[in-house]
């Protein structure tokens, strides 16, 4: 059995004066080692309340602004509005924060692309150097198994990139996943990616994948990836029962429970993988590889289809949100 992350909680006592750059000035800190953890969520996990990890690059590389702002905060009131406390994660000033204030959440959103994008690999870099950082699903997986965190909401998982059997461009996330004991709650991976192959690769990492409420495993703007699920799930309780198992075996490995696109934007999936196919062309064309693709892929995709990935987009993550709440709901009742 893992130790209590009650017990863990417990041990953060090394309180930083003033605040986190950034912050809002009445918000406390407390300190796991480097990792600064806020009040609301430091609380919520001693009391044993549902906490809900949330990412930043979302907020600076995701979207435009003020967009990523408005979806930032209505997440977070989607999770709270669910019974959990939401906490957003990012790197201020070189000090990995768990559980922005809204004046950080508005700093990163403006700041936008100037913020640096930061995977597992990025965080001694970005800590040393005293620099904003917004996490991938990776680093924010890490920082939230730091906190205690075991439940993590996102848009979309990272994969195994088309051609990756040649390239091996395959996401950290997929690594992450296969040693970090934290539950995803996504939309699948970005169908711009070899699923296939990115199930493939979690099977070899030996995590459980799950979809809620269906037989097919989505791929993020679309519900059919035409790839069967290893497993389903239908009730946040299923989820959690899940998640209990894995923890008190432990595994150490994380779980992938992809949530379906909300049934209303289904209809927009056509159009948007007609967009996907051409925004890859132009990026080959290009020459647009490596962490500039996802980016110009989001951008000319949203280009392509007129503004309807980003409003799927947005859509999508809030049902994820409202799913993965529950699901930390559940688990807290369970444990």
């Amino acid at each position: 059995m893992e130790p209590s992350w009650r017990t863990r909680i417990a041990g953060l006592t090394a309180h930083i004066t003033g605040s986190t750059p950034g912050s809002d000035a009445s918000t406390s800190y407390a300190q796991e080692g480097v990792v600064a953890v806020s009040a609301a969520v430091q609380k919520a996990l001693r009391d044993g309340s549902p906490v809900v990890a949330l990412e930043s690059t979302i907020i600076s590389h995701g979207m435009p602004f003020p967009q990523n702002l408005q979806t930032a905060r209505d997440v977070e009131a989607v999770i709270r509005a669910n019974g959990a406390t939401p906490a957003t994660i990012a790197v201020l000033g070189g000090v990995p924060t768990v559980g922005l204030t809204d004046v950080q959440l508005h700093s990163l959103a403006q700041k936008g692309l100037e913020v640096r994008k930061t995977s597992r690999r990025d965080l001694p870099y970005v800590m040393a150097h005293k620099l904003d950082g917004s996490t991938t699903v990776s680093a924010t997986m890490l920082l939230a198994a730091r906190a205690g965190i075991r439940v993590f909401v996102t848009g979309g998982i990272g994969g195994v990139h088309r051609g990756g059997e040649s390239t091996m461009d395959i996401s950290a996330d997929l690594t992450e996943l296969g040693r970090t004991p934290v539950v995803v709650v996504c939309a699948g991976p970005k169908s711009l990616l070899d699923i296939p192959r990115t199930l493939e690769y979690l099977e070899t990492q030996g995590v459980c994948v799950a979809s809620y409420g269906t037989n097919e495993f989505p791929a993020f703007f679309t519900p059919r990836s035409g790839c069967m699920a290893p497993a389903r799930v239908d009730s946040p309780g299923e989820a959690a029962a899940m998640i209990r198992g894995s923890l008190q075996l432990g595994l150490g490995s994380g779980m992938v429970i992809g949530v379906p696109i909300p049934s209303q934007f289904v209809p927009a999936g056509a159009r948007i993988e007609k967009a996907i196919q051409t925004a890859l062309k132009e990026a080959t064309s290009k020459g647009i590889s490596g962490n500039d693709l996802t980016p110009f892929l989001l951008d000319r995709i949203r280009d392509l289809t007129g503004g309807a990935s980003l409003t799927a987009n947005i859509h999508l993550i809030k049902n994820n949100a409202s799913v993965g709440a529950r699901i930390a709901v559940a688990l807290s009742k369970l444990r």
